[in-house]
């Protein structure tokens, strides 16, 4: 959905290039700027608080490193409603900026190069998301490292394993 709306940013922003609109930029630039710290506020009450876990040197063997951790501790539900809000502020910001610089300058054009920006912006974010969430979707290993090691632990008496899959079942949990 957040690609398809910057999908809709960038074809509104091309359309204005051509066939400019006037602003109000005196009533836009506060709701603007309101937008952003709801946004703000919103990024703030979404964020994802987990842990970080240092690693000592006699833990090395059995630490993972954050990234890793972070794919199958991660809830995307939260992470997807966090880039939202977060590509919302963005957005906000370049906004309020083309609308200051529009109306300081005269430079209306800067109001369909910021929804352009925004596009990419947003697109860029949507991406992410994608990605992360396809992983989950498309039950790609979470931990290779983790999978080594169970392999490994498996493995000590001679049996061998033809095929060891973990999958992401909730987030903090892998089942095997």
């Amino acid at each position: 959905m957040l690609a398809m709306i910057a999908l809709l940013i960038g074809y509104e922003s091309l359309a204005r290039f051509f066939h400019p609109v006037p602003i109000a930029f005196n009533q836009a630039i506060p709701i603007a700027g309101l937008g952003l710290g709801i946004n703000l506020l919103s990024a703030f009450l979404l964020r994802d608080d987990h842990e970080h876990h240092h690693v000592h040197s006699h833990d090395r063997n059995h630490a993972h490193t954050h990234r890793e951790r972070e794919d199958y501790d991660r809830d995307h539900n939260l992470r997807a409603a966090f880039v939202h809000v977060m590509a919302d502020a963005a957005v906000s910001v370049l906004v309020i900026i083309g609308l200051v610089a529009g109306r300081q300058f005269g430079w209306i054009w800067m109001d369909p190069l910021v929804g352009l920006i925004a596009t990419v912006v947003i697109m860029s974010w949507s991406w992410s998301l994608i990605r992360s969430a396809g992983a989950v979707l498309l039950d790609a290993s979470p931990d290779p490292v983790l999978s080594a090691k169970i392999a490994k632990r498996l493995q000590r008496h001679g049996d061998r394993i033809s095929d060891l899959h973990l999958w992401r079942v909730g987030p903090g949990h892998l089942a095997g």
